[in-house]
């Protein structure tokens, strides 16, 4: 009989930590254009740049995640971005506050790459990835509940950011500090997939930047098209942000009961139909009813994208370098949904937005469809986020649900709507 398999919690902690900047950047980007002489614009390419060097950091390690040693690197991930994030709070200065935030960027994108690498080795992908995501939801809920009570100023999301990573820090010493021992046979560096795992990094990007296009000025739909208060509109983004919590529940709770073609293809059809309606609401139930089921859908569909990933590679390379795609849309999103509702108006984007998710919905749907009965090759590489002996290794089949921040979520959370920020 085989030892009992336990959750490699040091992984969950560091999915968490690593998402937790792309969660907050709605009210991260919010405080820094009320708390420092910048404009909306301004405070909104500052968290841009944020998201960018994090996908950086994850394009950068996807095929060393493994080699460098996972605790040494996470520990690197964690100090730049308790320093950035840290040395950003602590400043007004607002040269010192974007290069704090593109340090932690990095920090935080190395991270999630350590973390994602780990997930992708595990027997149970999926559901050590909703475990992440229900993580960083709650943790996310509990800062805008708390943040906003402390008083203003910009360094308060960032300090959250800072002494996350100090928290999670002594966990790291569960990690391994072994890098993947050296392969001499031929074709073990390749990619496999290739074709499959270009096509899904490819669609990422649209499919985060349509969903961020909106989420980037949906404050702005519910205060000036719906007329709706301030109160009224961070009401609906907290239960908005509650449904996310029961998607991410009822994600781990699916598993692989509905495939992962169904939930990617039909999940994003029925996302680009809430961001229609968002986006086309004058009044409160529209907006509400909109706002909630998207965030109730997008856990969803995001933890079975991430699974994709990781089935395609069981080292994580692939899922590092989707999420990493997807943090490029999310850091355009914003920019997007402004020139198309200034262009255009908020209806006419909602649904530009929506027939473009559509769109990327066919070759997800694809990819998932061609890769769902492949088995993969046994790897004989120990996972990267845990040591050998917590977790052993087994082959992983296709038919296992693996499951990356808003995001790319990436999910943000929905309470910050004066801001045009990234989910």
């Amino acid at each position: 009989m085989s030892a009992p398999r336990t959750l490699p919690w040091p992984l969950v902690a560091l999915f968490a930590a690593g998402y937790l900047a792309p969660y907050l950047l709605p009210t991260t980007v919010g405080r820094l254009d009320s708390g420092l002489p910048l404009t909306a614009t301004q405070a909104g390419a500052t968290g841009s740049a944020l998201l960018l060097s994090s996908a950086t950091a994850g394009f950068l390690l996807a095929s060393r995640a493994d080699r460098t040693g996972p605790r040494v690197l996470a520990r690197a991930g964690l100090a730049l971005a308790a320093l950035g994030y840290g040395g950003a709070a602590l400043t007004g200065a607002v040269p010192a506050v974007v290069a704090g935030a593109v340090v932690g960027g990095l920090g935080s994108g190395t991270v999630t790459a350590v973390a994602a690498s780990g997930i992708a080795g595990q027997r149970d992908p999926h559901r050590v990835t909703t475990l992440g995501l229900l993580g960083v939801s709650a943790l996310a809920g509990a800062l805008y509940l708390t943040i906003p009570h402390l008083g203003p100023g910009h360094g308060l999301p960032l300090a959250a950011l800072a002494l996350t990573a100090l928290a999670v820090w002594p966990l790291t010493g569960r990690l391994s500090v072994h890098t993947a021992p050296a392969r001499p046979a031929a074709g073990y560096d390749r990619l496999p997939h290739p074709r499959a795992g270009l096509l899904l990094a490819a669609a990422m990007p649209c499919w985060s930047l349509a969903q961020n296009a909106l989420w980037g000025v949906s404050g702005r739909i519910g205060l000036g098209q719906a007329h709706l208060s301030e109160v009224t509109v961070g009401a609906v983004f907290a239960v908005a942000l509650g449904a996310g919590l029961l998607g991410v529940v009822g994600a781990g709770a699916l598993g692989p009961r509905l495939g992962r073609a169904l939930p990617i293809g039909a999940g994003t059809a029925l996302i680009a139909g809430c961001v229609a309606l968002s986006a086309a609401a004058t009044d409160l139930p529209a907006f509400a009813a909109g706002e909630i089921a998207w965030n109730l859908l997008y856990p969803v569909v995001l933890s079975y994208v991430i699974a994709l990933a990781a089935s395609l590679d069981p080292r994580g390379r692939w899922t590092v370098l989707v999420g990493s795609a997807s943090s490029l849309g999310t850091a355009a999103g914003p920019l997007a949904g402004s020139v198309l509702a200034a262009g255009a108006g908020f209806p006419a984007m909602g649904r530009v937005l929506g027939a473009g998710l559509l769109l990327i919905a066919v070759p997800m749907t694809a990819v998932a469809l061609r890769t769902g009965r492949r088995p993969l090759p046994a790897v004989d590489v120990p996972a990267a986020g845990v040591p050998v002996t917590d977790v052993p290794v087994v082959e992983v089949p296709v038919d296992t649900p693996a499951v990356p921040a808003r995001r790319a979520y990436e999910t943000a959370s929905p309470n910050s709507y004066a801001s045009t920020s990234a989910r």
